[in-house]
């Protein structure tokens, strides 16, 4: 299955499962990828998480429901999943700014989330600049962490981690090691599928070779295909923006799909406030 019929096949999915219980397992199997590397591309396509899409799709059918028809709220209420009138008022009000019964009696203006569908967005005025690698296995040092991707976690876990190696000068002490072929630190995106479908492991680390120092771990990345894209601009904007470019303009005109290994994210020294950091993200491909 081809790349973006693999996520609209996905998209079905989900809009033909708005009234049951869908799990992010069922959707990713939909489109024929890991749960992992299906919500990271969602994010990054869409800014939002695949829980808070179904979650607004639902309250948007809710609300032609109420305006619609004459059923009760809570029936309304059940039918998308909510077990209480409480708990449905409550997200109807947060997305729409009004309760059920004034959409129902058209006191207040509705927020719609309408059906998502993939355009590929080809462009020639912002060009993105890559090259393709071949890399022999090495090995990359650090600290390695289990981050959640459910609802978006990783969105908000990661950045915090980062934080704490900055402050408690582990960035330096990393920096120093680094004696490997990619220059700077990097951030390693390991796919837990299937021990853990809906996590992730991230390492941040160094391109190290030698006796590992008391406190870190190895991790030894196999030899492969890489995509790497040059990132200009401050963090982390730049990078999540660069992701975004990457699954929607990128991986569906040039052919290439992803290799299912870990990804690296590869940050220079330097200010990353700076509008001219420079950092890259490296993509296995075949």
């Amino acid at each position: 299955m081809k790349w973006v019929e693999s996520l609209q096949v996905a998209l079905d999915y989900m809009e033909d499962h708005l009234e049951e219980q869908v799990t992010i397992e069922g959707i990713a199997e939909a489109a024929m990828m890991s749960p992992f590397h299906f919500q990271r591309v969602f994010q990054a396509l869409t800014d939002m998480s695949v829980k808070e899409y179904i979650r607004k799709r639902r309250l948007t059918l809710a609300a032609y429901d109420l305006a619609k028809t004459d059923r009760k709220i809570i029936d309304i209420a059940l039918q998308y999943g909510y077990e209480t009138p409480e708990s449905f008022s409550k997200a109807f009000r947060k997305q729409h700014g009004i309760s059920p019964r004034e959409a129902r009696t058209y006191k207040g203006k509705i927020t719609s989330y309408n059906r998502l569908s993939i355009q590929v967005n080809l462009k020639g005025d912002d060009p993105m600049q890559y090259e393709i690698v071949d890399k022999s296995a090495f090995q990359v040092v650090g600290m390695k962490h289990e981050v959640s991707c459910h609802d978006g976690q990783n969105e908000v876990e990661i950045p915090k981690l980062w934080d704490k190696v900055n402050k408690d000068g582990t960035d330096d002490a990393l920096a120093q090691m680094n004696n490997g072929n990619i220059q700077g630190i990097v951030g390693v995106c390991v796919d837990l599928h299937p021990e853990k479908p809906s996590f992730m492991q991230y390492w941040i680390g160094t391109d190290y070779e030698g006796k590992v120092p008391e406190g870190m771990e190895k991790l030894t990345i196999p030899a492969s295909k890489w995509a790497v894209f040059e990132v200009k601009g401050s963090m982390p904007q730049a990078i999540q923006q660069a992701w975004g470019k990457i699954y929607s303009e990128w991986f569906p005109s040039s052919g290439y799909q992803h290799a299912g290994t870990p990804d690296l994210e590869v940050y220079s020294d330097g200010d990353i406030h700076s509008p001219s950091y420079h950092s890259e993200i490296w993509i296995p491909v075949k």
